[in-house]
């Protein structure tokens, strides 16, 4: 106990010192008590530097459909990356060990594999991968190293091609996986025994999940740290022995299959997570005296989380960051990469964060200790992932800087037992020692809580240590687990058999690894589909949002299966279209129990052929945004800004879904949905792009906001995290401003009013009332504005200003008034406060109102002068094609609830509005009413411009009509020409063109006097005829009598 007393002193004096917390503390004991040498042996020690390689993919569907370029090029080590849409930016060039084109350049062979289609291609295919990388990675374990490899990249980047493949093109997991165990078979020594351990696991939201078993302890597994080693392990983590790859890949089917019912019980999204596959290779060998030696080689497979999610998912302007520690662990692994690299160029007191996420934990080794490191960063070739590709380029240079001390792992087998069995009984005297809480200086609860800890940590340990020693004297543990291989793989046979019989049910997941994994067969009679904790177990056990107990019935009759709801108000759609009664079956009709359970509806015997349909997660999701109301076509007529926003539609509707169906279970009394905003500034240009976000509406009082789709993400994770609690049993109750479906009232658009400028370019004022509507195109209101041509001092022009060609103004200054008068605002609760804000050409920040309170008709009188030096054909442009954007702005209040709707629970309410009609799925019209309301107006506009055109030359024609008259009346003596020269000037000079050629023809008349009265009044009526015709309103040309 000598030692023991030795670290409480050294406790009290540090806690005295430094006022460390009990914690800190228990980390202090941990490592006090078991310190001792490293392991002996045979410890061959080398430095060896991370090999970092990349491979850039084909362009996938959605690059195609985009019209993308390729923006990166690679010639022997070096990668180039371009941005094509920044043309004088300089090409980034990165350097690697290896840099792979899989691009192009291939072609398939006959069994399926993508090979290089000629002799001087440099298509890198999966086999140059393996022997460049994989059998590096078996080599390493041959020799007794500890090995990892990484992919590293953006969702959809490649990463799960190189690490598992497809099809015939195997990646390097199984090939490696295939070659080892041909090594294995072949030994032929009777002194040398192979053992190989498989284990799967995946870390999700700094949780992790044993991949092996269906069901994980509440909260995960917890990540312990041995003392002795200074290594971090999963505790309780199954370790399977495996007697051949067969076996790997089927202990891999598993743990995919495991976690897609995981992930979709638990609304997790699969990029988000990472899987660890660690195969533990023992060589155990006998010397000539029967003395056993093990080399042990840790190789860790580490597939990791979309890398672009951590940036461009951030909760950008959202008052919550990321609780959910979505990012937490690629934000720590860049930081520990950063850290390592600092260190391997000589920086000194370099502190790497290992412990500030799990999964920098358990990559200690891998990334700074023990280990031979290989990275693959997995490339898109698109310019439309220009950042995110140039993020991964850089995270991969920054890796190949860190260099590693790498170890044999080599002992004798008894000394390994021996240590193992002394460390235990060292464990279990600490396990009984006591603590002196006066010497420490700690209250007694805080002593409890410390040795409540203590004990965890020494217990796990040994746990820990039990186990290893099990492994070490069981020495048939590859024929036991071979014989169990062997009857699993005779049930799955039996299984594949029926399936390929029977009418069946299979899943579709976002994720492509994911997908057709699992499957549900339909027997004969009636199949409940339904949670499992119904009274009778159903014959299909779903879980997660929205499934009931008997959610659904399956009735198989003959060669028929239809498929109806379980009980009322029980969510299925089929095809996209809800499940309100029964329906026949089709074989690839798809199907959606709940929020996110997305299957496809195979029946191998009415298949009308063998080429299917190829039936994917985008594929429904596209039908269910169709059955919506969305547009999700455009025959490549789309802008890449509109293509944009289809995407992010198909990417947020099933995440709106769930954070709906989380509010009804939690009863938040929020609803959700996703709408499409026409940009303010876009639109002025007469552009039909828009912005996705997401609507919340509180249905108690009214209030509405509009988040951006970063910060609904952001909220949809802390959602998720407390959907997870609350299913836990844990107490969910938190601090307002904590709760992710809280926000405290703000400003909300309530829409927009266009005026269009096309009369600016002839001098005529625009004052009619526009509508003001909301991003459904309903109205919601009416503005009344006034633009005007004006002088420089804002005064108006009169009635009798007017251009007749545009042209005119070229080069000439110009002044325009824009006068916000009033509105009316449809919806009362908007009384609390209004403004609005607009800009105009050339503007960077908005104007804006006054903010005006208790009424919904205010009056704003706001008016501002535009003044433009010097008129070009840019300015005309502008005029002829644009319009004002006026964005209406309420005010909202934190209003009591309504007393009347305050009974009804979240669903109650939903369905309310729902019936009512109040929530509208009407994406379509959204898309096609707003874009007909906006060429309507710009259609009224021009019209109500011809109309004014047309009044002001009707308005001269009859004034010069007038003035003819009335000097042909006059006698001859009283035809004064000075006079009436300057009153027919007068009138037309101020009118145009058109009316200018008129009056020149008339003064002409007049000056020449040489014809009768009514030569020169039939002169008149001939040269005033054609210009003053007016077809919009049929005028008719002047006579003179």
């Amino acid at each position: 106990m000598n030692s023991f007393i030795s670290i409480e002193r050294l406790q009290s004096n540090l806690r005295n010192k430094f006022e460390l917390s009990s914690q800190s503390l228990l980390k202090i004991h941990v490592w006090w008590y078991g310190r001792r040498e490293n392991w002996v042996g045979i410890r061959n020690e080398a430095i060896f530097r991370v090999k970092v390689a990349v491979r850039v993919r084909p362009f996938n569907q959605r690059e195609k459909d985009r019209g993308s370029k390729c923006c990166i090029k690679m010639k022997e080590k070096t990668t180039t990356i371009t941005n094509l849409d920044d043309s004088s930016a300089e090409p980034k060039l990165f350097t690697f060990d290896y840099s792979y084109w899989s691009h192009d350049g291939f072609t398939m062979s006959e069994e399926g594999v993508s090979v290089a289609a000629s002799p001087d291609s440099t298509y890198a295919s999966q086999r140059t991968v393996f022997s460049d990388l994989g059998q590096g990675v078996l080599n390493n374990a041959y020799e007794g190293f500890n090995t990892s490899l990484f992919a590293y990249g953006q969702t959809g980047s490649g990463k799960s091609y190189s690490m598992v493949g497809y099809g015939a093109n195997k990646g390097i997991v199984p090939i490696t996986c295939d070659e080892l165990f041909q090594t294995v078979e072949k030994n032929a020594d009777p002194n040398l025994k192979y053992i190989v351990s498989f284990s799967m696991l995946e870390i999700y939201n700094e949780c992790v999940r044993d991949l092996l078993i269906k069901t994980n302890p509440k909260g995960g597994l917890q990540v312990r740290q041995n003392p002795s080693i200074g290594a971090f392990y999963v505790q309780g983590l199954t370790k399977q022995v495996v007697g051949s790859y067969k076996a790997i890949e089927a202990k891999m089917e598993e743990g995919t299959s495991n976690r897609t019912v995981a992930s979709t019980a638990m609304n997790a999204t699969s990029s988000r997570a990472h899987t660890v596959v660690t195969i533990q290779f023992d060589q155990i060998k006998k010397n000539e005296v029967g003395e056993e030696t093990k080399r042990t080689s840790i190789i860790n497979l580490v597939d990791l989380a979309g890398s672009e999610r951590a940036a461009s998912t951030g909760a950008t302007g959202d008052r919550l960051k990321e609780g959910a520690n979505i990012n937490k662990s690629l934000s720590a692994l860049g930081n520990v990469i950063s850290a390592l690299a600092d260190a391997s160029t000589g920086k000194k007191k370099v502190m790497v964060p290992y412990r500030d996420s799990v999964l920098t934990k358990l990559l200690q080794n891998a990334l700074g200790g023990n280990s031979k490191t290989i990275m693959i960063a997995a490339l898109s070739p698109a310019d439309i992932n220009f950042d995110e590709t140039l993020s991964t380029l850089r995270y991969a240079d920054r890796a190949k800087q860190i260099k590693n001390k790498a170890v044999v792992n080599e002992n004798p087998m008894d000394k390994l037992i021996r240590e193992l069995k002394e460390e235990n009984e060292k464990l279990k005297r600490a396990l009984g020692g006591e603590l002196n809480e006066g010497n420490v200086g700690m209250t007694p609860e805080e002593a409890a809580n410390m040795r409540k800890q203590m004990e965890e940590e020494i217990r796990a340990q040994l746990e820990a240590n039990m186990s290893a020693m099990a492994d070490m004297e069981d020495n048939d543990r590859t024929e036991i687990a071979q014989q169990q291989f062997n009857k699993e793989q005779l049930e799955l046979l039996e299984r594949e058999k029926e399936k390929n019989t029977t009418p069946h049910i299979t899943n579709l997941n976002e994720d492509a690894a994911l997908s057709g994994v699992i499957h549900h067969l339909i027997k004969p009679g009636e199949s409940v589909v339904g949670r499992k904790e119904c009274d009778s177990d159903p014959h299909i056990c779903l879980s997660g949002l929205s499934i009931l107990k008997s959610h659904a019935v399956f009735s198989r009759v003959e060669g028929t299966v239809v498929i109806k709801p379980g009980v009322v108000g029980a969510k299925t759609k089929v095809n996209g279209q809800a499940l309100n009664g029964e329906r026949t079956l089709v074989h690839q009709d798809r199907i959606l129990f709940g929020s996110n359970h997305m299957y496809v509806y195979i029946d191998p015997l009415s298949r009308e052929s063998d080429e299917d349909l190829n039936i994917d997660w985008e594929f429904a999701q596209k039908e269910i945004a169709q059955a919506k109301g969305f547009q999700t076509g455009g025959d490549g007529k789309l802008s890449k800004e509109q293509q944009l926003a289809q995407e992010q539609v198909l990417e947020l509707l099933p995440m709106v879904g769930e954070s709906n169906e989380i509010s009804e279970e939690l009863n938040k009394h929020k609803s959700f949905e996703v709408i499409l905003i026409s940009d303010e500034i876009s639109l002025s240009e007469r552009s039909r792009s828009a912005r996705v976000m997401v609507k919340m509406k509180n249905l108690l009082n009214g209030n509405t906001w509009l988040w951006e789709r970063p910060k609904f993400l952001n909220r949809r994770y802390l959602m998720q995290d407390l959907y997870q609690r609350f299913l836990g049993g844990d107490d969910i109750s938190c601090p307002q401003d904590e709760d992710p479906f809280w926000d405290p009232p703000c400003d909300l658009l309530i829409g927009t009013s266009n005026a269009f400028l096309q009369a600016l370019a002839y001098g005529i004022d625009m004052d009619d009332p526009i509508l003001i509507t909301d991003y459904k195109g309903e109205e919601q209101g009416q503005m009344f504005v006034k633009i005007a041509p004006c002088d420089a001092a804002g005064n108006s022009l009169g009635d009798e200003y007017f251009v007749e060609e545009s042209t005119e103004l070229l080069g000439k200054p110009y002044h325009y008034k824009v006068t916000v008068l009033s509105s009316e605002m449809n919806d009362l609760r908007f009384s609390v406060g209004s403004y609005v804000k607009y800009k105009v050409d050339g503007d960077e920040e908005y104007t804006q109102t006054d903010t005006l309170t208790d009424t919904c008709t205010p009056h704003f009188n706001h008016s501002r002068v535009i003044d433009i030096p010097m008129v070009t054909q840019e300015t005309l442009d502008y005029f002829e094609n644009s319009c004002i954007t006026f964005l209406v702005y309420g005010c909202q209040a934190d209003r009591a609830d309504d007393t009347h709707l305050s009974h009804l629970s979240t669903k109650e309410l939903r369905q309310k509005e729902e019936t009512s009609g109040i929530v509208r799925n009407t994406a379509l019209a959204r898309q096609i009413t707003k874009h007909s309301l906006d060429e309507a107006a710009a259609l009224k506009a021009e019209i109500l411009l011809l109309k004014r055109r047309n009044e002001i030359l009707t308005k001269k024609e009859k004034r010069i009509q007038s003035i003819v008259t009335e000097w042909g009346k006059k006698s001859a003596e009283e035809q004064a020409f000075d006079p009436f020269y300057r009153a027919v000037s007068a009138a037309a000079f101020s009118s145009g063109t058109m009316l200018k050629s008129a009056a020149t023809v008339i003064t002409q008349v007049i000056k020449a006097q040489k014809l009768k009265e009514s030569s020169l009044q039939s002169s008149i009526d001939s040269s005033l005829q054609p210009p003053l015709v007016s077809k919009a309103a049929g005028s008719k040309a002047c006579s003179i009598m």
